[in-house]
């Protein structure tokens, strides 16, 4: 409805004020008509009031869950599911946003405990639905399902956003789906969403029963405010909305953006609808409140579809409940390539029975995903995250959405994912596989790679970043050791092709042509080839950045050195060396291995700083990472490398594992820094990690991938006590155990969070949660690093390095191959050692383990002596 100005407060005046502008063309028509015509002039729906009001009851009793496990007063674990279930009182709320990832390969959204989020297509970061918000004190969803009781008026929701906190809730988040359950104005409440499998749509049913002793009429309404790219200020006035009534479906394109002008999105049900609208100020009303949706408030939604800038998707249907008696209507977002598949994907997912075979199908596929490594330890806690979030994490979010609450981008990063593939060879090795190639294909003839890429059609940007190449034939080498699988190398992939960058280029974003096309191998060959180039020092050069992309200005002159670099360089040749077989690349991996020497002997000659080892080496020739420096005295990974780099382990790096130890891990206020102390006043400019306030991420936090890392070089190490204390300390259930822990922890107690500030205002409050390359890792740190297991083409090599106190564990592996049931035993609580390993009776004679084939199992017991 139109406002005069005196009707404004003084915040919305000024804001039309700056939003207000005027488009003249050169019709022939007056102003005065011109205006005539864009000047709305219809009458509103009228007011709903019903004819004779009934109260109902506003709450009922919701009991909590008993026996949840780890309940820390806003929630706890399920036992028997996994599921972490909140329960909120009314006018509850959690510390900050606590989320679920739902997702595909090509399309999901992210809900919070308060709402139903928003979704995307195809990327979430260049393509979604509906708009992103990481604003975790409004947590404002863009996506509500509205209740209406036809004969009182009350509208509410079952989420508890936006009008649902005054009534307790129950969320389940579980393994691709989340459920809210509320009991309020006699009427129990079920809302479960889910993204199927292999399905680009959103399911959202709603299900209810009525207690009460009355017929019911309930209005049941969807609402998606439309965006159908990535900044509202660029795609929404370009949104063509429509309603098409033999399809039952609301549809909407945005013909602007070509990589995606094609595709058709859509909003339909399992039901008729009752009303529906397109134009968002129809449906909240002037002030775009969802809180108080004026459509709801009038007999119907309007019907309008018309080109306006602020589109929207509202479909609304009624539900006739009998005393006693229930039902349920499946809400379905989603978007396909055209008009014809969308119209496809309507007609299918409005069936009966679409919604529980979806539910059903993606229950069975996460139950056979955590069924591929499953550990009971005596530390419960470690194996929730093991058995069941840490592996989801690692795939729903990094790999399938590629997005979470605080960062939703979209892109590959070609170091990221790679990574990320490490945790998934027992359980999805063609996943694996199928990545690698991906990747590949984003590596420049030169050997460097993108940086990140945006799918669907690969974008990036080139930059000059000295590690992200080098992962190619780090995961490939680790791949073909797990699965066997040397064939892979000789698969043919095409390079990009472009110039290197030009001296006055950071980096360059674009589009890049396809180039010659080469064999896996001869990919990662290119990819070591490129690395050798070496320093003042001998030292790898660090270019603008490496694993630490905020060190981006210690090498920008072309001179400085990174001492991590060389310990990656030193493990990524022992690895990949090998599968280089043959006259054409033998004298190739003969000048990879006498360059890993090299740079060897010159970390021991140069980056040893007499009780650890140094950072990197700026273009001037000045250390980081040295007891001389006041800022970045000393900084984990290049610690926590010296032993992965699967050099001996002497003296310096023993001595380096115990300085980081002393100086980084602080177990009282549970935290491992990645340097300390944080940049904050130095002259020097190491790069945009400076630009963080001291403690937060990369500066000086702890950031929790590299924490990992220090476990992992305890474990090969054989000190289990201070693996496990890594994998305790960066472990989200123990930040989270209590109440007062939760509030000031703020994020999920079920995933983990990529940091954790470590000084001032916001000391040991977590930072970016779910979006993190920490997941893999930390999965690999218990199942690898603590429990021994490691995978070997058909076999598995047993070797634990067990806290003392466990006194043993068990592990059970499944896979196509056969079923492996293991018994780790300890009596001495010696956490390592000499390892003996009994399989169904019989000791094995190499400590390998081999699959029995499909169907069978093997017992295996693995004793732990002197």
């Amino acid at each position: 409805m139109p406002h005069s100005s005196d009707q404004m407060s003084g915040a919305a005046r000024r804001g039309l004020e700056a939003a207000a502008h005027v488009v003249l063309t050169d019709d022939p028509l007056m102003l005065t008509e011109r205006l005539d015509r864009v000047l709305e002039t219809r009458r509103p729906p009228p007011r709903f009031e019903p004819a004779f009001p009934v109260a109902f009851e506003q709450a009922q009793d919701l009991p909590r869950p008993e026996g949840l496990v780890f309940d820390n007063g806003y929630g706890g674990f399920d036992p028997a599911t996994g599921e972490y279930v909140i329960h909120l009182n009314p006018g509850m709320r959690t510390p900050a946003p606590w989320c679920n990832v739902l997702a595909n390969d090509g399309f999901g959204t992210i809900v919070s405990e308060a709402g139903l989020g928003f979704s995307w297509a195809v990327n979430s970061g260049e393509h979604r639905l509906t708009p992103w918000s990481n604003d975790p004190v409004a947590d404002e969803a863009n996506e509500v399902l509205y209740l209406r009781d036809e004969a009182s008026a009350d509208i509410w929701t079952t989420t508890p956003a936006p009008l649902g906190h005054d009534t307790a809730c129950q969320v389940r988040h579980g393994f691709g789906y989340t459920r809210w359950t509320r009991n309020s104005l006699e009427l129990e409440q079920e809302c479960t969403v889910l993204v199927p499998l292999n399905a680009p749509v959103k399911l959202v049913r709603i299900r209810l029963r009525n207690v009460s002793d009355q017929v019911r009429r309930i209005t049941v309404t969807y609402y998606a405010e439309w965006l159908l790219g990535a900044l509202a200020s660029v795609a929404k006035a370009h949104i063509v909305c429509s309603y098409d009534p033999q399809r039952k479906a609301i549809l909407a394109r945005n013909p602007w953006n070509p990589e995606f002008a094609g595709r058709m999105a859509f909003l339909t049900a399992s039901s008729e609808p009752h009303s529906v609208t397109g134009l968002r100020r129809d449906f909240l009303g002037p002030e775009g409140d969802l809180s108080a949706p004026d459509a709801l408030r009038r007999w119907d939604l309007g019907g309008r579809f018309e080109p306006c800038g602020d589109a929207c998707a509202a479909y609304q249907v009624h539900l006739d409940i009998a005393p006693q008696g229930g039902s349920d209507v499946v809400f379905v977002l989603g978007e396909a390539d055209d008009d014809a598949a969308a119209g496809t994907l309507i007609r299918a997912w409005r069936e009966a029975g679409a919604f529980d075979a979806a539910l059903s199908d993606v229950q069975a596929a996460w139950r056979t995903r955590s069924a591929a490594v499953r550990v009971r330890t005596p530390d419960a806690a470690l194996d929730l995250m093991v058995n069941h979030w840490l592996p989801y994490q690692n795939l729903s979010c990094r790999v399938l959405a590629r997005a979470g609450f605080y960062q939703a981008g979209g892109a590959f990063g070609f170091r990221d994912q790679l990574q990320d593939m490490l945790a998934l060879p027992h359980s999805d090795p063609e996943l694996v596989r199928a990545h690698i190639l991906r990747a590949a294909r984003h590596q420049f003839e030169a050997g460097d790679a993108l940086h990140w890429w945006h799918p669907p059609e690969g974008r990036g940007v080139k930059t000059r970043c000295s590690d992200d190449y080098l992962w190619l034939a780090y995961v490939t080498a680790r791949y073909v050791r797990a699965t066997g699988d040397r064939a892979i190398l000789a698969e043919e992939i095409p390079f990009l092709a472009a110039p290197d960058l030009r001296d006055d280029e950071h980096d360059r974003y674009a589009g890049f042509d396809t180039g010659e096309t080469a064999s896996l191998i001869e990919h990662c060959a290119r990819a070591l080839d490129r690395m050798m180039s070496t320093g003042p020092h001998g030292l790898p050069l660090i270019g603008a950045g490496d694993w630490n992309d905020g060190m981006d200005r210690i090498g920008a002159g072309g001179k400085g050195e990174s001492v991590w670099l060389a310990w990656f360089q030193i493990a990524t040749v022992r690895l990949f060396a090998p599968l280089a077989a043959g006259p054409d690349l033998a004298g190739r991996a003969e000048r990879w291995q006498a360059h890993a020497e090299a740079v060897a002997e010159a970390v021991e000659k140069h980056g040893w700083d007499g009780e650890w080892y140094l950072r990197a080496f700026d273009d001037a020739g000045l250390p980081w990472g040295s007891h001389t420096n006041d800022e970045c005295r000393i900084d984990l990974i290049a610690q926590a490398w010296s032993v992965l780099s699967g050099e001996p382990v002497g003296d310096h790096a023993t001595r380096a594992l115990e300085a980081a130890h002393a100086q980084l891990l602080d177990p009282s206020d549970r935290l491992i820094r990645l340097l300390d102390p944080p940049f904050h006043a130095t002259e020097r400019d190491p790069g945009y990690i400076r630009a963080y306030p001291p403690g937060i991420r990369e500066n000086g936090s702890q950031y929790t991938h590299a924490a990992a890392w220090l476990g992992h070089a305890f474990a090969a190490t054989g000190d289990g006590d201070r693996a496990w204390e890594v994998f305790d300390i960066i472990n989200p259930i123990r930040r989270s155990a209590s109440a007062a822990e939760a509030d000031l922890y703020k994020r999920e107690p079920y995933v983990l969070a990529g940091d954790v500030s470590a000084t001032g205002l916001h000391h040991r409050q977590g930072g970016w949660s779910w979006y993190t390359g920490a997941a893999g890792w930390t999965w690999q740190l218990a199942v690898t690093g603590i429990l021994g297991v490691d995978l070997q083409g058909t076999a598995v090599l047993l070797n634990p390095s067990l806290p003392k106190a466990w006194g043993g564990a068990e592990v059970r592996l499944e896979s196509p191959r056969g079923a492996l049931s293991i018994t780790i035993r300890d009596p001495g609580h010696l956490g390592s050692g000499a390892v003996s390993v009994n399989v169904n009776g019989v000791q094995s004679a190499d400590g390998l383990v081999r699959f029995p084939g499909a169907g069978k199992t093997l017992d295996v017991v693995v004793d732990l002596g002197e």
